[in-house]
């Protein structure tokens, strides 16, 4: 075999298409040959593997912006699940007709009653559900204390009555205080430097422009098989 014909075989096999001949037996023994194969894998690998541009450690700036681990913080929720069970218990009274009756209390508020119990005992369980909460509850309650107000004026009601709807009351206060903190959660914080300024030195990590608030990245929660 001419060295011409084993070459143009090894050109084939780097390149993945089929070998005219084999050329096993002349590479063997032909030292030209060799020399020449290895420097064609050595062009070859030149042009495919090329070292990756210098990039920038950021590392120490994603750090610092990233907030410690803290401890799953239940006193809030554990607060509202209380509320929610005190509610339920006085919505299921209600339906039983042991609670309190008269005008100011018909099927309705007590079918009320235990929605709102649900839906707080479930923004407990849920914290992400306690925002969408927020907006219809803050209504009855408002609602409520001022028809409330005009009852207890207009003699319909007594306050042993309305002391039942501080329950729902507290609910909201604590259904707002576990939305804050969920929202709040994992939330990164700007980065510090030695020098008191909030981002490393020779980063290139942007940090928001003075007097100006940072804006508050979108954040998935994971879940299924996508949670770590």
């Amino acid at each position: 075999m001419r060295c011409e014909d084993c070459r143009e075989a090894l050109s084939a096999r780097l390149d993945g298409e089929a070998e005219p001949v084999s050329p096993d037996a002349h590479l063997a023994s032909c030292a030209d040959c060799q020399a020449w194969f290895a420097g064609a894998e050595r062009l070859r690998r030149a042009m495919l593997l090329r070292p990756a541009p210098p990039v920038p450690d950021l590392t120490a700036a994603i750090l610092e912006r990233t907030p410690a681990p803290s401890g799953e913080r239940w006193g809030r929720r554990i607060a509202l699940a209380v509320v929610a069970i005190a509610q339920l218990g006085l919505a299921f009274a209600e339906l039983l007709g042991t609670g309190h009756g008269g005008v100011h209390l018909g099927h309705e508020s007590s079918a009320w009653n235990l929605a709102v119990g649900i839906g707080l005992l479930t923004a407990a369980l849920l914290p992400k559900t306690a925002g969408g909460q927020l907006p219809l509850l803050t209504g009855f309650v408002g609602v409520l204390l001022a028809l409330s107000a005009g009852d207890l004026a207009a003699g319909q009601v007594t306050l042993s009555r309305l002391s039942t709807h501080l329950l729902v009351v507290l609910g909201l206060a604590l259904l707002f205080a576990v939305h804050r903190e969920h929202r709040n959660t994992g939330t990164p914080l700007p980065a510090a430097t030695a020098d008191g300024g909030t981002s490393a030195p020779g980063s290139t990590v942007d940090a928001p422009a003075p007097g100006r608030p940072r804006p508050r990245p979108f954040r998935r929660q994971a879940h299924g098989r996508h949670a770590a």
